[in-house]
Order: C-alpha cells, then sequence, then structure tokens
C-alpha cells in the first residue's frame, strides 16, 4: 500500500496537465490507486440514465481522479507549495511545512 503525505481536506494546487494552476479541496484519497479528487478540478461529463418513472436523465459534470504526483499542497500560512516534513512533539508525528515550519492543519 502507498503512503501519501496529502490527506483529506487539504489544499492543494495542480502542478501539471490541462488544469494546470487551479487549486481546490481534495475531497477523496486512494492511496491504493495512489488518486485524488480535487474539488472543482478535472471536470469530466457522465451521462446518467433516469432511475424511476418520470425522473430525467442527462448529462451531470462531475469531478474526475487525478494522479497524486500531479498535485503539490498548499501552505496555509506561507501560501507557497511546499512538501511535506514530518515533525515529532509530545510523542505524535504532525505534517509541517518545509518553507516556514508551519504545521499543517486544515
Amino acid at each position: 500500500m502507498n503512503s501519501l503525505n496529502i490527506k483529506t481536506g487539504d489544499k492543494v494546487q495542480v502542478i501539471s496537465g490541462a488544469d494546470k494552476g487551479k487549486q481546490g479541496k481534495i475531497v477523496t484519497v486512494s492511496a491504493k490507486e495512489n488518486k485524488v479528487i480535487v474539488e472543482g478540478v478535472n471536470m469530466v461529463t457522465k451521462h446518467v440514465k433516469p432511475k424511476q418513472a418520470g425522473q430525467l436523465g442527462g448529462r451531470v459534470q462531475a469531478e474526475g481522479a487525478l494522479y497524486a504526483s500531479k498535485v503539490q499542497l498548499v501552505c496555509p500560512k506561507c501560501d507557497k507549495l511546499t512538501r511535506v516534513a514530518h515533525k515529532i512533539e509530545d510523542g505524535k508525528k504532525i505534517r509541517v511545512c518545509k518553507h516556514c515550519g508551519a504545521e499543517l492543519k486544515y
């Protein structure tokens, strides 16, 4: 199983691809597939059939999955793209910004 340094709720920015430069919040993380879904990024069109009589079908916009390597964490304090460093405080491992040392809590 892969270990990702980003978690659900983190603010990230897309660093490559068609949506390069867009920022959003992580909705779901799949460590097994090494993919993430970011709010408002990589929008795909799904065709939906009506499930019951009287219900409308149609095309629905939804977020598609991105590889985790295509996004980078944004520090909430210094607002820079950053990698994650780990620090141990009071016996607990916490995530910190490599640039400013701020704790990465969202």
